[in-house]
């Protein structure tokens, strides 16, 4: 068997790793113990840089834990913790004097055990619900409370209030998700590492497939053809539980940075904003900057927002208020009647057709430079 030098003890001290190249191959060297040891760097799960990953006693021996999603490895035998069959390759390593050798092949070759990812397969394989004739509508509730505590909302109570005129006068399919009910994940910010650390379906998703954001991405990326968003205006701004949803949707948006692909296929977004005080316009702008971006359509008057002003501190009024409102009765069939209008007129369009003047990884001013320490 031949071997290649790849660095020398000195570089690579005790309790340090570090990563090498080896032909084609990166190699992840390990010195923990006063042994070192060498497995393949790219993780099997999305090729993250196990080299940079750290190092902690744990299961049966020293495992190696890939920084881009949590994937683990021992760092001698290249198994998979105690439970899953995943196999890492594996080079020998010799030393000769200060020189560090591996072999120029694996001794123990790779392999990923065969996970079962058939519930979120329609994730996966984008199996669209939509047709041309489907009147789907998903509302998203974004307002947060105590459920032992309930309250009246303002934002949910007018996206009810839609739901139902689109079921009763347009004979719409609909659905409406409470984000406060979905218990789901905080985005792990794994973009900010790699792009291809920020995939399709999400990596949470992926990784915990009954996380609340996997609905969320069903419902609206394969089943709607119209999302309503509620929120309450908080501090000047949509709700914390808004934002929230909105970085897990990173995943949708990266696929036309990474792969030049659209997800959002033929879709229309409105939303209803409600606040005690007055900041509507910013709120749906941002919105607007956002949703467009995943690819959806607005018709024309796109929001339908309650404020009293910004002198309207007296909150016990606000609700009585509200619901003697005849604007927001009108304002809320009106919002939905727009929003089903837009959606005949562009499943018309061919959205084969349609592009999306957003950066791609070739449009980077750095694209052409190489990170040693990543695989892809």
């Amino acid at each position: 068997m031949n071997f290649i030098r790849v660095c020398s003890i000195s570089d690579l001290p005790n309790n340090s790793q570090k990563i090498v190249v080896s032909g084609a191959q990166k190699v992840a060297l390990f010195h923990f113990n006063n042994e070192i040891t060498a497995i393949a760097n790219a993780c099997l799960h999305k090729a993250g840089p196990l080299g940079l990953g750290l190092v902690e006693k744990k299961y049966d021996g020293l495992y190696v834990t890939c920084p881009w999603h949590g994937w683990e490895y021992n760092i001698k035998t290249g198994s998979a913790p105690p439970g899953f069959k995943d196999q890492q390759a594996v080079y020998e390593v010799k030393i000769e004097g200060d020189d560090i050798f591996i072999s120029e092949q694996p001794v123990v070759k790779a392999h990923r055990a065969l996970h079962d990812l058939k519930i979120i397969e329609d994730l996966i394989k984008l199996q669209y619900q939509t047709t041309p004739g489907s009147k789907n509508i998903l509302g998203i509730s974004t307002t947060n409370m105590n459920d032992d505590l309930p309250r009246y909302s303002t934002s949910e109570a007018a996206l009810e209030l839609a739901l139902d005129y689109a079921k009763e006068k347009h004979g719409a399919a609909t659905k409406m998700i409470k984000l406060r009910e979905s218990g789901f994940r905080t985005c792990e910010g794994y973009y900010s590492q790699h792009q291809n650390a920020c995939t399709w379906p999400c990596s949470i998703t992926e990784m915990q497939p009954d996380d609340g954001m996997t609905q969320v991405y069903r419902d609206m990326i394969l089943w709607a053809d119209v999302v309503l968003i509620a929120t309450p205006i908080r501090w000047g701004n949509a709700s914390s539980l808004y934002f929230k949803m909105a970085e897990r949707l990173n995943c949708v948006q990266n696929q036309i940075t990474v792969k030049d692909k659209v997800l959002v296929k033929n879709k229309v977004a409105s939303f209803i904003i409600t606040g005690g005080q007055d900041n509507i316009q910013q709120v749906a702008g941002q919105m607007m900057v956002f949703f467009t971006d995943l690819g959806f359509t607005f018709p024309p008057f796109s929001f339908l927002g309650w404020s009293r002003g910004w002198t309207a501190e007296d909150m016990d009024k606000n609700v009585l208020q509200f619901k003697r409102s005849e604007y927001i009765k009108r304002t809320a069939k009106e919002l939905v009647d727009n929003c089903l209008e837009t959606s005949r007129q562009i499943k018309q369009v061919q959205d084969v057709k349609l592009k999306a003047p957003k950066p791609h990884k070739e449009d980077s001013h750095t694209a052409d430079l190489i990170n040693p320490d990543m695989n892809v």
